[in-house]
């Protein structure tokens, strides 16, 4: 490649400007990848990009932008908008080409992406100066990403059903709500249509007393209208935010969008899958006709319409057969926890497969009140939700078939609870999925949604 064209309005395609070492060049793409601001060994601060054009579209080309203070990095509005980069250095380390932007001598603006019609950047650099020919290089992107499969989301990533614990990984999903759930402290929604695995529960019952299995991993339970805008079948995973820089790519997950979260670090919380953003978490925009999107959307419309595909995954072919439900319930179909919770009616009956993973009173010989009558909480969860629901008096005859013996009553109670023979709480525990119908009822008909409550009943526990 002969000299370069030093015209400040010539722009470079990816591809060639790779043939540059060394040299400055003008640049302009499409932001498919950004990571979290960080403080370099210095005091500048810098942020990684990638980007495409139509001569590179694959991973993204890479950019790592270089400046004073925080304020003055890109910060990406939404998925796919646009950058137009000046006088950027190109380099090479580890056999990857980069584009190298230096403060003293770089300029940088954002544009909106393929939904935009504007074409004045919403930020730019101090020394950027725009021209009337960049308008045609930003609409022209514009028209190009339209009909443009930006490279493969499924890539290296997995889906929520293939968690452990303690590792990270890149994972696709749909950003379906964004909480402040603190000052200065954020949690994510996020989905992409399968179920987290079971988990095995380290806690003892002894504590539920004192320290009860959390329902959720947010410290206040969301609002009713923002939970019954989640999706009923699939796990709705939380996500904290854990790095203070990493907030700074909050305002880029816009509800409804689907994205790549690379070096996603996964854990537990009293017994719940969580996932963490950390300063080494970037992300990755994936345009909504990528063909993994529309794989994972047919995926859940036909487990949302199916009698059976409601069910957890790992609970295939069929739940445990320690409990049944009456005969004239054999038809109905199954829901999810998520299903009940969103229900449009304070009362109604359910039938649902679940895990009971805590029980208040845990022992047998306290499930009845002094004058004989059954009353216990217990915690149920699937792949969707956890919720208490309460064995009481004559449902609670039924499912015990009545007043068993203490080692009879014992014996069900273990396999309930996934307890194994002879452990109690020294060991940990994994129940099995069990099918229990529910009925929900309010106890203040003043205020009938915030007194709503849960029962077991029609089921039968037969070991």
């Amino acid at each position: 490649m002969g000299k370069l064209n030093r015209d400040d309005y010539r722009f470079l395609k990816i591809v060639d400007a790779m043939s540059a070492l060394n040299q400055k060049v003008n640049l302009i793409g499409i932001i498919v990848e950004y990571g979290t601001p960080n403080r370099s060994k210095g005091t500048d601060w810098f942020v990684s990009l990638r980007i495409v054009d139509e001569t590179h579209h694959d991973r993204g080309f890479l950019v790592n932008v270089f400046a004073e203070s925080q304020g003055k990095l890109p910060k990406v509005e939404t998925s796919g908008d646009i950058i137009q980069l000046s006088h950027v250095m190109m380099k090479t380390h580890n056999a990857e080409t980069y584009a190298l932007f230096n403060k003293s001598y770089s300029s940088f603006a954002l544009y909106e992406g393929k939904y935009g019609d504007n074409c004045k950047p919403y930020q730019a650099s101090l020394k950027f100066r725009q021209r009337d020919q960049d308008k045609a290089f930003v609409v022209g992107l514009r028209k190009w990403v339209e009909g443009v499969q930006l490279g493969t989301a499924a890539k290296d990533s997995v889906m929520l059903r293939q968690l452990k614990e303690g590792q990270c990984f890149d994972l696709v999903c749909k950003i379906l709500h964004v909480s402040e759930v603190n000052k200065d402290e954020w949690m994510l929604f996020i989905w992409d249509g399968t179920d987290v695995p079971p988990l095995q529960l380290q806690s003892k019952l002894d504590d539920e007393i004192k320290n009860p299995l959390p329902l959720q991993v947010e410290p206040q339970s969301l609002p009713r209208n923002i939970l019954c805008s989640f999706p009923t079948v699939g796990t709705t995973l939380r996500v904290s935010v854990q790095h203070k820089n990493a907030n700074l790519i909050i305002p880029s997950l816009t509800t409804g969008r689907w994205v790549k979260f690379i070096n996603m670090t996964f854990n537990v919380q009293g017994g719940l899958w969580c996932g963490v953003l950390t300063q080494e978490t970037k992300l990755r925009f994936v345009p909504s006709d990528d063909s993994y999107i529309l794989e994972r959307q047919r995926d859940y419309e036909e487990r949302f319409s199916s009698k059976l595909n409601r069910m957890p995954f790992t609970s295939f072919p069929w739940p445990s057969r320690i409990t049944e439900v009456d005969r004239k319930v054999e038809d109905v179909p199954l829901v999810t926890l998520m299903d009940i919770l969103t229900y449009t009616q304070v009362t109604a009956k359910f039938k649902c497969i679940v895990r009971v993973v805590a029980a208040l009173p845990s022992k047998v010989e306290d499930l009845r009140s002094p004058a004989g009558v059954y009353r216990a909480r217990v915690t149920l969860e699937d792949p969707t939700a956890r919720i208490h629901a309460y064995l009481y008096a004559e449902d609670a005859e039924t499912f015990f078939e009545g007043y068993p013996p203490t080692d009879i009553l014992m014996r069900k109670w273990n396999a309930l609870l996934g307890i194994a023979g002879g452990n109690g709480d020294a060991a940990p525990r994994n129940p099995p999925w069990v099918v229990c119908c529910i009925k929900s009822y309010y106890l203040d008909e003043n205020n009938v949604w915030g007194s709503r409550n849960f029962r077991i009943f029609d089921t039968t526990l037969k070991c």
